[in-house]
């Protein structure tokens, strides 16, 4: 099989690998320079870079590169260490780059309104493959969305039916109102996406989450909630708001070692508590009172 066809169908298919080559040679190995293996997220592999316990150690490596998403590189004396013993000739020393294989990053838009006309261009510029869904189709078409990957223009609780967002995407709700963010929200939150946001005030964010967990909703799906969404940088304009939550989808998809000043009410507070609606409502007295 092709290694770079098996790529391409990989990130079709939305799911993750690693690319190891050898990309440094000196003396003799069993193999040759600009080898390459392709390790996918389910362990199986396609090529080769020789065999044996090189091998094996890539292997294991290129799953812990597809799980970071940071590229590392492996230098092996074949020559000093017995455990490279083949049998063969070989006494050489070889650099083998690891690079991950991901996904396109699948951006999901729940609301078409303004934030979401300028989130969409951003976000766009930034990387992601964006969806937007909203059930006014005065709002939700092509013209306002025209390299979008797709618009749905239709009542959400249908739209969500249908859609199914992996570990790669990302789902941000700014809908027109209270009522339709909880129950996207509430859609969301039970899903694989990688991240969650939703806009709006710190009040409102208390109110969902208690009304949430009231119906039976674990606290602990929120974990990856963020709201209110974006970085605290003091956006004001729908464009503002805009370059704060892409900034917040860049630090989460590249995984941002340094703390960040987040604005999310989730991540501000730890929840603990078992008891979903005694943690929401220890947490609305802290807040709503403050």
């Amino acid at each position: 099989m092709d290694i770079y066809e098996q790529i391409v169908k990989l990130r079709e298919e939305g799911r993750r690998g690693a690319v190891a080559t050898i990309v440094n040679v000196r003396g003799s190995i069993p193999s040759f320079k600009t080898a390459k293996m392709l390790v996918r997220d389910d362990g199986s592999i396609v090529g080769t870079i020789g065999g044996g316990c090189v091998e094996a150690e890539v292997w294991q490596a290129a799953r812990e590169v597809m799980e970071s998403e940071k590229p590392r590189t492996l230098t092996f004396n074949l020559n000093q260490d017995p455990k490279y013993d083949t049998g063969l000739v070989c006494g050489g020393t070889l650099d083998i780059f690891i690079e991950p294989v991901l996904p396109p990053a699948s951006l999901y838009i729940f609301g078409a309104g303004h934030v979401s006309v300028n989130l969409y261009k951003v976000a766009r510029e930034a990387g992601f493959d964006v969806t937007v869904v909203d059930d006014r189709e005065a709002y939700a078409n092509r013209e306002r969305f025209p390299e979008a990957k797709e618009v749905i223009a239709e009542d959400f609780e249908q739209a969500m039916a249908h859609l199914t967002p992996n570990e790669s995407a990302y789902i941000v709700i700014v809908t027109r109102g209270h009522r339709d963010d909880m129950r996207v929200l509430r859609w969301a939150v039970q899903t694989q996406a990688r991240y969650i946001g939703m806009i709006g005030s710190k009040r409102k964010t208390i109110a969902i989450f208690r009304e949430l967990t009231k119906e039976g909703i674990p606290a602990h799906l929120f974990e990856r909630v963020h709201a209110p969404v974006g970085l605290d940088i003091g956006a004001v304009t729908p464009e503002e708001i805009a370059v704060a939550i892409t900034a917040e989808l860049i630090a989460i998809r590249r995984h941002a070692e340094r703390s960040l000043p987040h604005m999310s009410w989730f991540h501000s507070r730890k929840i603990e508590s078992d008891d979903a609606e005694s943690s929401g409502e220890a947490l609305e007295d802290t807040e709503l009172n403050s």
